[in-house]
């Protein structure tokens, strides 16, 4: 007789605990934006992260993989203090020969299944470690494919290289020219669809219900092309931005959404540019880039004549886009800034003084802004080398070589982040503690942290 009510007991036992887990299910934290800030389980969100682009290339289990590699980093990574990564979700197989490869879509539609279970896996093992992942979905430049691969797809099919015969605003436009190119955004929504939608193989979670992610960003640096070229096809621009992130928040109501835009000069140098490109109500915060190399005013040959002036102007340039978030009334991240080693060494074990200076000085600023209640919230710093070292003398990346966070285009270990860079993982750890403390004060109803 007992034996029905026994049956029923463990049935009542299975309902339980499957109403149980769907309640957890319910609870799970989204990193989400109240006014000028992020939040996270009902406290302010603040961080130090790295860029790790490659991060599902090392997390594959085909030829580009290393997950023993990839455990030692991101313990490593944990250790000093960073739990947000600025990741790769998309690479396309290009015909320029300084860019990734392999690719994550060898040809339009087509997948490489053993990169994107990279993905899964470093998703997976981000998870455990309480870290979360901004992930880009394109490129406006080169070297993972982008938009000019897209172009030649389903576009003219011209192939402007900068590395060979064409000039760098050449490129640049010939990039933007995805903005115009329908066909190839119809494609792009397809992989957009293809990622957000995907279910990861190590958690049994689709990547739309994930709180490991933080967000989803249209590309890398897209900026709206070069110079006088580029004003008369700004209204594209803008609406390539507000009409990709809200096919996005339709496909995905968990997560944030932003551009992955470097600031002033990722537009035109203007201000009006910038601020328009980030008032869609489907963009949730705002992004800067601070690249001092790139844009001539550092010189890691000429450290003494160049770095003060150098660190002026990074001041100068960060509290600027502190003004732009409060204008757009939108938090905003640093998520892209480095400088060389000393002369223009590429080599791990290499002196590190410029760039340890310049490190301190940012997170102080960041730290300093944020504390008084700036709409500033986090740092990812380029890039993430770790435990990897290079291969070439001549610095040069080629297929089947160890990934150190420089890009494929770019020399290798220039400027990457080591192991072995005790004195910046120092400023970093030492910064990574005063920001996590901002975790446990309150915001208050203007927005402002309390004590």
């Amino acid at each position: 007789m007992r034996k029905p009510y026994l049956f029923f007991f463990f049935l009542a036992l299975v309902i339980f605990e499957g109403c149980s887990s769907i309640l957890v299910e319910e609870k799970k934290e989204f990193i989400k934006v109240r006014g000028t800030h992020f939040e996270l389980a009902g406290k302010p969100y603040y961080f130090v992260g790295a860029n790790f682009w490659y991060g599902c290339y090392i997390g594959s289990p085909g030829k580009t993989g290393d997950r023993a590699r990839l455990i030692r980093e991101l313990n490593l990574l944990k250790e000093y203090g960073i739990t947000n990564l600025r990741v790769l979700a998309a690479s396309e197989k290009s015909y320029i020969k300084a860019s990734i490869d392999p690719a994550i879509q060898p040809e339009p539609g087509v997948y490489d299944e053993e990169l994107l279970e990279g993905l899964d896996f470093l998703l997976y093992e981000m998870k455990k470690r309480n870290m979360h992942a901004v992930i880009f979905l394109n490129n406006y430049w080169e070297w993972s494919g982008g938009f000019v691969v897209y172009n030649k797809w389903f576009g003219s099919g011209k192939e402007i290289d900068p590395h060979t015969t064409y000039t760098w605003p050449e490129f640049m436009n010939y990039s933007a020219e995805f903005y115009r190119n329908e066909e190839g955004n119809k494609h792009f929504r397809e992989f957009i669809k293809k990622i957000i939608t995907r279910r990861n193989k190590f958690t049994n979670q689709y990547y739309f219900e994930d709180p490991t992610i933080m967000a989803w960003q249209l590309a890398n640096e897209p900026r709206p092309g070069w110079g006088e070229d580029a004003l008369p096809y700004l209204e594209y621009f803008y609406k390539w931005i507000d009409e990709t992130a809200a096919y996005i928040r339709s496909l995905d109501p968990n997560h944030l959404v932003t551009t992955g835009n470097e600031g002033l000069r990722g537009s035109l140098d203007l201000e009006e540019v910038y601020l328009k490109a980030h008032q869609s109500k489907n963009i949730d915060y705002i992004t800067f880039h601070l690249w001092p190399k790139n844009w001539s005013w550092f010189d890691g040959k000429r450290i003494e004549e160049t770095l003060p002036s150098t660190i002026q102007k990074a001041i100068d340039y960060i509290n600027k886009h502190i003004v732009y978030a409060r204008q757009l009334n939108k938090p905003i991240t640093l998520e892209e800034f480095g400088l060389s080693r000393d002369n223009e060494n590429c080599l791990a074990g290499t002196s590190t003084t410029a760039r340890d200076k310049y490190y301190k000085i940012v997170f102080d600023l960041v730290y300093d802004s944020a504390a008084a209640g700036a709409p500033i919230a986090g740092t990812n710093f380029w890039s993430w080398g770790g435990t990897a070292r290079g291969k070439n003398k001549d610095n040069i990346w080629r297929p089947g070589d160890p990934f150190v966070g420089d890009p494929p285009q770019e020399p290798q270990g220039f400027n990457s982040v080591f192991d072995t860079d005790l004195s910046t993982l120092s400023i970093i750890k030492e910064h990574s503690i005063k920001i996590s403390s901002l975790r446990n004060r309150k915001l208050n109803t203007a927005n402002r942290i309390e004590k």
